[in-house]
């Protein structure tokens, strides 16, 4: 390993560490507000650098590029057709939770249902993070830092406990953004990163391509364009790892609730100073998503004329990055690795740390002892998240024994959670008489149905066209109970927070230029583009 990776790398760290520090040095932690929320103080270039960098965590690094060597340009529709999940949540969600001052998403079902249907999503949320997020992202950062640096080489320790040890030095690390900095500090360090990451996805492409023409970048492109052109296109057949027809079914409520719903990812944008600022940086992370294939997907497809077989797919970023980047070049990707996975790993364990506080611990403490001080809130917040890191490090390790790779292990999982959450929150959203005893059964029937028909009975569906039948089916399930048993009084929306709520007025021609670049990037990876 060359003297100048290690030392880039710590030079890009520390400058990512002063500058979140010196910009948010003035910022309190005296409350959960200051904590959760940023003090409400976020604006549209902090918000969109933090959306961006919580969701594009070392797992699509090494799961996206993993995919695409092993398959085609197919999973690339994850992430963008995420641009419109990510433009309807602007448009209809976000001035749903700005309206009701919510802290956390489950905060509407206790306004549309009732508290206990919100500590019943809470608990799922946690158990989530607790079995999938927080040990998938712990797993994909130490894979990755590992296949830039080859520790276990240098300490001549097993791969197992490299990962390992890796998986314990992320966790730490996050650990103590948070106890330390809050979301503000979180969300100000990855717009730092966001930049970084938009330098090495320029770089890792250009010298990936050289080092490809041996030296000639328009050669190395050439091979890539005119040689096994089936990885190019971005149009999944049945037999792909995703399949075309998914983006129009199961793909397409999962984008809206990862968007719309999922705490890690909404809380940056509920810190928001006002909604036109939230739109706004909703719609720069939109303009960031169409860009990151350059990192997530375009490595894989230079590998796939690199490596013939490797001995682990997971590791085909970390392997050329380190193989084609100058010295210099790959620590910065590899602080950019690193910084991701921190990233992910902090708004997860924020955001686990706030459900259980604010959803769990503070209602129940306010029922037995009539309330709870914000000290006392913050104390507790941090002791659970100990217990998170402890059971995510544990769980970590075991996910390389998963087969089907690791995108895949990380899309199948979260599907068992979120959708259930997604179909009672947008039936709520959508109506105003079913009762909350429809969203209890819903919840159920829609968890027992999908563990007996993916794991029970292979029906030979696609996992994300089966999500989306099992969200109609509960969805009209919901419905009938509500026709049934209808709510005495309609759920009435009301507006409890003093946030200015004047939408982004030019938010539709962003909207519609977005859009239209979305389709354009599926029509370049095509059959009717490079992948004739």
């Amino acid at each position: 390993m060359h003297i100048s990776t290690i030392i880039s790398f710590i030079v890009f760290v520390v400058i990512v560490t002063v500058l979140s520090w010196y910009i948010t040095r003035k910022h309190q932690m005296k409350t959960a507000s200051d904590v959760f929320l940023g003090s409400r103080s976020l604006n549209w270039v902090v918000i969109g650098g933090a959306l961006f960098m919580t969701n594009i965590s070392a797992n699509q690094f090494i799961g996206e590029n993993e995919s695409v060597f092993m398959n085609n340009m197919s999973i690339m529709a994850w992430g963008v057709t995420s641009v419109f999940a990510m433009l309807f949540v602007s448009e209809f969600f976000m001035p749903v939770y700005l309206r009701i001052g919510a802290v956390t998403t489950p905060d509407f079902l206790a306004v549309r249902y009732d508290h206990t249907t919100k500590k019943i999503v809470s608990v799922v949320f946690l158990v989530s993070y607790l079995v999938n997020l927080i040990p998938a992202v712990l797993y994909g950062g130490a894979v990755a830092f590992n296949g830039i640096f080859h520790l276990n080489e240098i300490l001549h320790i097993s791969y197992w406990s490299t990962i390992w040890l890796l998986a314990c030095l992320i966790a730490v690390i996050g650990y103590l953004y948070n106890v330390l900095g809050g979301l503000k500090v979180i969300t100000m360090s990855d717009t730092v990163l966001g930049a970084g990451m938009i330098a090495g996805g320029l770089l890792l492409p250009y010298f990936g391509f050289k080092y490809l023409g041996h030296g000639d970048v328009t050669e190395g492109l050439r091979m890539v364009l005119g040689t096994d052109t089936s990885h190019l296109n971005a149009i999944g057949n049945k037999h792909d790892a995703v399949p075309f027809s998914t983006i129009f079914t199961g793909m397409l409520l999962v984008n809206i609730y990862y968007w719309g719903m999922e705490q890690f990812i909404v809380q940056q944008a509920l810190g928001s100073v006002n909604l036109e600022q939230s739109q706004k940086g909703i719609a720069l992370a939109c303009l960031c998503k169409l860009l990151s294939p350059l990192m997530l997907n375009i490595p894989g497809l230079i590998a796939v004329h690199l490596y013939l077989h490797p001995e682990s797919t997971a590791e085909i970023f970390p392997r050329l990055a380190a193989d084609v980047l100058p010295p210099v070049y790959t620590g910065l990707i590899a602080a950019v690795v690193f910084g991701a996975a921190l990233s992910t790993f902090n708004a997860g364990l924020s955001s686990a740390g706030t459900l259980f506080t604010m959803n769990l611990y503070k209602p129940y403490m306010t029922e037995k002892k009539g309330g709870v001080t914000d000290k006392k809130l913050l104390s507790t917040t941090w002791i659970f998240q100990i217990i998170v890191i402890l059971i995510g490090i544990g769980i970590a390790p075991f996910i390389m024994l998963f087969k089907g790779g690791f995108y895949n292990y990380i899309q199948m999982l979260s599907g068992f959670f979120s959708i259930p959450i997604f179909t009672i929150m947008i039936v709520g959203m959508a109506t105003r008489r079913i009762p909350a005893m429809a969203a209890k059964v819903g919840l159920a029937f829609f968890f027992v149905a999908n563990i007996f028909f993916q794991l029970i009975l292979d029906t030979g569906l696609h996992y994300l066209h089966l999500l989306a039948i099992l969200f109609v089916v509960t969805a009209i399930l919901m419905l009938i109970i509500g026709k049934i048993w209808p709510m005495e009084v309609p759920y009435t929306p009301v507006s409890t927070s003093d946030l200015v709520m004047q939408p982004w007025k030019h938010r539709h021609w962003y909207s519609a230029v977005l859009l239209v670049l979305m389709v354009l990037l599926f029509l370049l990876f095509s059959p009717m583009g490079l992948a004739k």
